[in-house]
């Protein structure tokens, strides 16, 4: 080895570790700093090493944290670096010692050094290690032979494609995955687990190696199934719920055996394999293909769902509280933050089985059954003890409900019924709210089966919101949620029979004096309101005072819901907001909110996605608002773009700004363009800093949601205040038409939708005046054709790439005309489907106007045009003219060819074109 350490480097190197568990914030600020710094230098690799396997004197935490830091410094530039080249050498050639250390903290952590090094290395680049490892894997030094299978274990999890390669004449991995197998039977409970994990994690990979020893591996597997360590027989657990997703041919002979043995670990005690169990039941229902391997299992499973739905005595004591808490404050680690989604365009469905929201999805269902979202309308609250956000039994058994229901509906009705009667009336009150808990989960599938019983079980629900129990409350709500399109629905008949029940019970419990039901009443009211729209538009002003109310009552947790479900109000109701008196109840306590706080408050961003569609919703009546909003937002993004520019001149030492301020800013301007129209002329031109030198700097920064929001906010100028935006198109279509791209990466697909919207926007204001445009329409339509053919484009980037077109179509046709056979076709397929609106109408007018430029450019895409038209049921009157016309064009142009050709369409295009347009 040549490398040796320096006496002074290693003292520094020493004091540094030690003083890493100081509980002095300084030191540690002082240890992280300087640690950045010998990062640079190839040699900390090796001094680090040498801490973690030659200084056995020192405190093994030390020495740990050592290897913790060498992990964590190892990377592809430390690896390939010449100049480091003697360090790495020596990294290599000591680590391998560590796997026989006498502390198994050190020996895990050698292991993942190992894998690390394994990860940024060349396959077969360090056969010592692979050697080493596998040697030691029969060694009767325990602590070797633990340290190589744990080693082995992490390689195969992290980068089990390092084994993939041929070690004289054969795959390693044909010599592993037998070895594996042979050592699940070892006297070490350690190792026998080690085992199964690497089997799992190239299970999981579909392994060839693997599929060559599947009975073999199964056999290994019940032998283990009754193991006296909790932890193998978890791994047995795991491992065949990964053969269900992998190789169910192989379950099914067993699956009976598989299916007993699932419902007793189901039962157990340690409640690790308990909830592994019931994973494989989640596992079992999410397959497709084994729907009806399922079903003759499901009177067993079902109770064992119900019954994993009770809370635990673990539960109750962390989360058993009936105080009226409202006025104690939130922890902060209980507020988690708020992931915010930048504004993006996309078009409604005309197709009744996609458009709107249907119901609440399984996905919804999933993200409910978690607790501790936050940001799910749907969620019932079980988040604010410590753990009490975890994955448990209890959503794992619910989740599994709510698959299970919407795959065997009525089926499992039938089963769960009796069940469900049982607990929902039952004395016990955590029996009872297990099963309000059921009855949710069943919400989406078994909704019909339920119809003729919710008549009774929806007063029962709304009369148990008043129960003594703050957790029964808080269930219910959720609940009552996953039923809020039934109710809404039998309010088109009576709304005082379970509508307004409904309504005033969520509210009553969004004033309830403990949180947790404060939040799940807010949440399970917004999702009402989704449901609702403009039917609860009668109700506003009992509804705002109830919410405003909240504001006097919340802690700083519940008024992020709270800013939530005013928002969802204003996007339900729409302009029936915009009354003066509505706005004099909501916009006190928001002005007072939104003085309390400061620019760089992450509460100001929900408060400002609030703002942002009540603004939209309230239109011009809430002008008298707008000035200081308006005002506000440009010194938002003004101080946080030169905040980006510090940062960017001294990254090391400066943390990167919250690109969210900025994001939500530019959304709340768009929301006050919309709502105002051209009223928003007269602030955009005598506020400073300028806008529109704001907005261009945003549509070119490097953060993709920044440039998203930006070209949102540009389409809403070009419709609101044309005349503004006018003098510098020609200066921001560049920016525009680079974000226009053939195949956008997932960052930028937002970008690339709302880039195509707003260019769509600006051309329509061109209409009549086709000069200005001219110079832009070639680059614009040569991005936006390979988007709209690529089968691969998302569906909303393909409809606003059509769009676009088609508005470009109508201020050029000329232009585009000519290169109509390429994109005709995948025109009409694109926008057949959107809902019939004023933008489909321009769009279809200016394909209309190249087809008249060029009639020959639709020849061999006629069928899907006569199939659009025909899709649209109430086109504009100028619109039907220009579909009549080419069609007769059409027509006598192919005389005698013409019904042959149109005997081909489907009858009812053929109907309708016959009763519509007289062809």
């Amino acid at each position: 080895m040549t490398w040796q350490p320096q006496q002074q480097g290693l003292e520094e190197v020493l004091l540094l570790l030690r003083q890493s568990s100081s509980s002095d914030s300084e030191i540690q600020r002082a240890v992280t700093q300087r640690i950045g710094i010998l990062k640079n230098n190839p040699d900390f690799l090796a001094y680090l090493s040498y801490v973690l396997i030659v200084c056995t004197g020192e405190q093994d935490s030390h020495r740990a944290v050592a290897g913790l830091l060498l992990k964590n410094s190892i990377s592809e530039d430390t690896v390939n670096n010449p100049a480091g080249a003697a360090a790495v050498a020596y990294v290599r050639a000591v680590i391998l010692q560590g796997l026989s250390d006498k502390d198994q903290m050190i020996r895990q952590t050698v292991g993942a050094v190992i894998t690390a090094l394994l990860g940024k290395a060349d396959s077969g680049s360090w056969p010592e290690a692979l050697n080493a490892v596998t040697v030691g894997m029969g060694s009767q030094d325990i602590n070797l032979a633990e340290g190589s299978f744990n080693t082995l274990e992490k390689i195969c999890e992290d980068c089990p494609h390092k084994l993939d390669f041929v070690v004289s004449g054969r795959n390693l991995l044909d010599h592993l995955v037998p070895e594996f197998i042979r050592y699940t039977a070892h006297s070490s409970a350690k190792i026998r687990l080690a085992c199964l994990q690497s089997l799992q994690s190239l299970g999981a990979l579909n392994s060839p190696s693997m599929a060559a020893n599947i009975d073999p591996y199964l056999q290994a597997l019940f032998a283990r199934a009754s193991d006296e360590s909790s932890d193998v027989r978890k791994a047995v657990c795991a491992a065949l719920a990964v053969i269900l997703n992998t190789r169910p041919d192989k379950l099914v002979p067993e699956l009976k055996n598989v299916v007993d043995y699932m419902a007793y670990c189901t039962t157990e005690q340690d409640e690790l394999v308990a909830l592994e169990a019931c994973e494989f039941w989640l596992t079992f229902a999410e397959e497709p293909n084994m729907k009806e391997h399922l079903r003759p299992y499901l009177h067993i499973i079902l109770p064992l769902l119900l019954q994993g739905m009770v809370y635990t005595e673990f539960d109750l004591l962390t989360l058993d509280d009936d105080e009226e808490d409202e006025a104690v404050p939130d922890k902060e680690e209980d507020i988690k933050p708020k992931n915010y989604s930048s504004k993006t365009h996309t078009h409604e469905s005309n197709d009744p089985t996609t458009a709107g929201r249907v119901g609440q999805s399984r996905e919804a269902a999933d993200r409910a059954l978690e607790e501790d979202d936050d940001e799910d309308d749907e969620d019932y609250d079980d988040d604010d003890d410590e753990g009490s956000g975890e994955w448990n039994i209890r959503k794992c058994s619910a989740a599994a409900l709510d698959v299970m229901a919407v795959t065997f509906r009525t089926d499992v009705l039938e089963i769960l019924l009796p069940h469900l009667k049982d607990r929902l009336f039952h004395e016990d009150w955590e029996q009872r709210e297990s099963g309000i808990l059921a009855l949710g989960a069943i919400a989406e599938g078994c909704i019909e089966g339920l119809q003729p019983h919710l008549q009774q079980l929806v007063p029962w629900l709304i009369n148990s919101l008043g129960d003594k129990k703050a957790l029964v409350r808080s269930i219910t709500c959720w609940t009552l949620g996953r039923y809020s399109s039934w109710v809404v629905q039998t309010a088109q008949e009576d709304k005082t029979k379970f509508f307004i029940p409904t309504m005033e019970g969520l509210l009553k419990r969004v004033l309830d004096g403990n949180k947790r039901v404060q939040e799940a009443g807010c949440s399970a009211f917004a999702t009402l309101e989704e449901e609702a729209e403009e039917a609860l538009a009668p109700f506003l002003e009992p509804i705002l005072r109830n919410l405003t109310f909240a504001f006097q009552k919340y802690q700083q947790k519940n008024l992020l819901i709270l800013y939530d479900a005013l928002g969802t109000l204003a996007d339900s109701v729409g302009s029936a907001l915009g009354q003066p008196a509505y706005l004099d109840i909501l916009m006190p306590p928001l002005i007072d909110r939104w003085m309390k706080l400061a620019d760089d408050d992450g509460d100001l961003v929900p408060l400002l996605e609030c703002l942002s569609s009540v603004s939209i919703a309230a239109g011009a009546a809430f002008a008298p608002y707008t000035a200081p909003v308006f005002q506000r937002c440009l010194n938002i993004i003004h101080t946080s773009l030169q905040q980006y520019q510090v940062w960017e001149a001294d990254q090391e030492n400066i943390e990167e700004p919250d690109r969210t301020f900025i994001v939500v800013a530019l959304d709340l301007l768009s929301g006050l363009t919309q709502g105002l129209g051209d009223q928003i002329h007269q602030l955009i031109a005598t506020t400073q800093p300028p806008l529109l030198h704001l907005m261009a700097l945003c549509l070119t920064h490097f953060e993709a949601p920044i440039r998203q929001s930006a070209h949102a906010l540009l389409g809403d100028m070009a419709i609101s205040c044309w005349a503004i935006l006018q003098p510098v198109v020609p200066q921001i279509m560049p920016a525009v038409i680079d974000q226009i791209i053939a195949e956008p990466g997932p960052e930028s697909i937002s970008v690339c939708n709302n880039a195509a919207w707003a260019a769509g926007e600006i051309a329509l204001q061109y209409n009549g005046s086709a000069a200005p445009l001219e110079p832009f329409v070639p680059p614009l339509i040569s991005r936006l054709i390979p988007i709209l053919i690529n089968p691969k484009s998302p569906k909303s980037l393909s409809e606003n790439a059509a769009v676009t077109i088609g508005r470009i179509g109508l201020v050029c046709p000329a232009t585009v005309a000519p290169e109509l056979p390429k994109f005709a076709q995948a025109w009409c397929t694109a926008l057949w489907e959107i809902k019939d609106n004023e933008e489909k109408d321009s769009a279809f007018r200016g394909f209309c106007m190249m087809i008249s430029a060029n009639p020959a450019g639709i020849e061999s895409a006629f069928h899907y045009f006569c199939n659009a038209i025909c899709k649209w049921q109430h086109p504009s009157s100028q619109l039907d003219n220009m579909f009549r016309s080419i069609l007769q064009g059409f027509r006598n142009n192919l005389g005698a060819n013409w019904e042959p050709m149109v005997s081909s369409f489907p009858p009812v295009i053929r109907e309708r074109m016959r009763e519509r347009y007289s062809v």
